[in-house]
């Protein structure tokens, strides 16, 4: 039977931090409403500790959310725990993100505490969550560059205090497919209660790895994809959820047995939204959501497409929302576009004709 793969939102919240100003609460409104619409399952609201206004923000959103759960993010500080309760508390149901850094850098260069302690602090922000919501996430930040023993030590304490669901950043873009696979299985394998939680994944894109780490992870045994849409975030930017959706939905059964609950009709309408509201246009080559992703201009190629739409498509356009496929006419077309364009004007060539007019 297939297992249910989950998918965690964080545009308003990690992908914000990469924009040159702030999204307005309007902006952040239409967001998570697009978000909502589009099927995704947790929509990471803000980090509500952080300004009056995300506050604001994360406590307007969680009140009109009908399906998808608001989450806000915490650091392992009690203060920004109950900010988080406070905000999100007119939602039926919502959960708490909370984090701290496990990696040796950032325990021994940013944190300055020893990892014993690092372990208490995150048990010690897991129960507080857990006196406002039985959904609490535990994120272990830079999970990727974390001895993987103090990985596992952690992620086992994590679920014992309570946490259901457990993050594995890679928070720098660091590893490679083969390496986040390994530590994915590694838990799965060794932390005898990893059954009690679901396993996230929230990979950056550094070295232009993020959504090939994100699809060994589901291979491994991931169950929560987190990401934003367009792969806007930090630095590189986050994992793009779009091209996660379509790589799994196009190649069933390469990453496990998994569904998901996405309306991948509204992919393209909700980048659009996330484009236009964030001020960060989408590249025209980007998979999925980039204006030439479904355009064709070699004469090879659009006779092929024209014969035959799989012939250089792996996926239907109108599925993610655009419209029929594109045969730009170019220095590259062939006659069968020329064709194909005139019968579109209502101008039928014998074969004649387009042997010796085009």
């Amino acid at each position: 039977m297939s297992e249910r793969l989950y998918i965690f939102d964080t545009t308003l919240r990690d992908g914000e931090q990469a924009l040159p100003q702030s999204l307005s609460a309007r902006e952040k409104m239409q967001i998570a409403l697009a978000l909502e619409q589009l099927g995704v399952d947790v929509i990471e609201t803000g980090f509500p500790v952080s300004s009056r206004g995300d506050f604001e923000s994360v406590r307007s959103i969680a009140s009109v959310l009908k399906r998808a759960v608001p989450c806000g993010l915490s650091r392992a500080v009690a203060g920004d725990i109950d900010a988080c309760a406070e905000a999100l508390k007119a939602a039926e149901r919502f959960r708490i993100h909370t984090f701290i850094a496990t990696s040796d850098i950032h325990v021994r260069d940013k944190l300055r505490k020893d990892f014993d302690r690092i372990l208490e602090m995150g048990v010690e922000a897991v129960r507080r969550a857990r006196n406002y919501t039985d959904d609490v996430e535990f994120s272990c930040e830079d999970a990727g560059r974390t001895p993987i023993d103090h990985l596992c030590r952690m992620v086992e304490a994590a679920i014992d205090a309570g946490a259901t669901t457990v993050n594995i950043p890679d928070t720098v873009g660091y590893t490679t497919p083969d390496e986040f696979y390994r530590i994915i299985r590694h838990l799965k394998e060794n932390v005898p209660n990893i059954g009690k939680a679901v396993i996230s994944v929230h990979c950056h894109n550094d070295l232009g790895l993020a959504v090939a780490n994100s699809l060994a992870a589901v291979r491994a045994g991931a169950r929560q994809v987190e990401g934003t849409i367009n792969g806007i975030g930090e630095r590189a930017g986050n994992v793009a959820l779009e091209e996660v959706i379509m790589a799994l939905r196009t190649r069933a059964g390469q990453f496990g047995d998994v569904t998901d609950n996405i309306n991948t009709k509204e992919i393209v309408r909700t980048s659009r939204i996330v484009a236009r509201m964030s001020g960060m246009q989408v590249q025209r080559s980007k998979a999925i959501v980039g204006e030439n992703a479904f355009a064709h201009s070699s004469g090879i190629h659009q006779h092929g497409i024209l014969n035959c739409r799989e012939t250089y498509e792996v996926m239907d356009p109108q599925a993610v929302g655009w419209g029929a496929t594109e045969l730009p006419l170019t220095k590259h077309s062939g006659r069968a576009a020329v064709k194909s364009r005139l019968e579109q004007l209502g101008h039928v060539l014998t074969e004649e004709e387009v042997i010796h007019k085009l």
